[in-house]
């Protein structure tokens, strides 16, 4: 049954991964989704207090990167509120309106969007908006999968 609890959990973990190109997939839930899995399937010996104390503390720290560069981003580069709720509306459509390429150009012509129509802020300004939402969000998936790298690792480190 150990083969089995690594071979779900390894899927669990690429699953994750993949919710740093397309992030309406939960990525922090499918780490811990390994975790559970792992345990359910083989053992929960040593994913012990201190292991879930690390885990759940990355998990928070997961879910606060993502906000937190798309805030730091826009506003970086002057960005309003609803440049940052537009880079993120972008972001969760662009890779369904343009596959691929949608990752990156949704937040960026989200937030320029937002800024003219609704910040009504000038071109130059929007595009600036734009650019920073897009050095928000590669900052996030930078950080997000070096958390995710390590949460990894932990795991390994705990069960092995």
């Amino acid at each position: 049954m150990e083969v089995v609890g690594w071979i779900v959990a390894v899927v669990m973990f690429i699953i994750a991964f993949a919710g740093l190109i397309y992030p309406i997939i939960p990525s922090a839930l499918f780490i811990l989704g390994g975790f559970l899995l792992y345990g359910w399937i083989d053992t929960f010996s040593g994913m012990n207090g201190w292991f879930w104390t690390i885990q759940i503390l990355f998990i928070i720290l997961l879910f606060g990167a993502d906000t937190l560069s798309n805030l730091v981003g826009v506003k970086n580069f002057g960005g309003s509120k609803a440049g940052m709720w537009g880079s993120t509306i972008g972001l969760l459509l662009g890779p369904f309106v343009i596959p691929v390429a949608g990752i990156l150009i949704g937040p960026f012509l989200g937030a320029i969007i937002a800024e003219l129509v609704v910040s009504r802020a000038g071109v130059k300004q929007a595009l600036k908006t734009g650019l920073g939402s897009l050095v928000g969000f590669l900052t996030s998936v930078v950080t997000k999968g070096i958390v995710m790298a390590v949460m990894i690792f932990v795991f390994f480190f705990f069960v092995k």
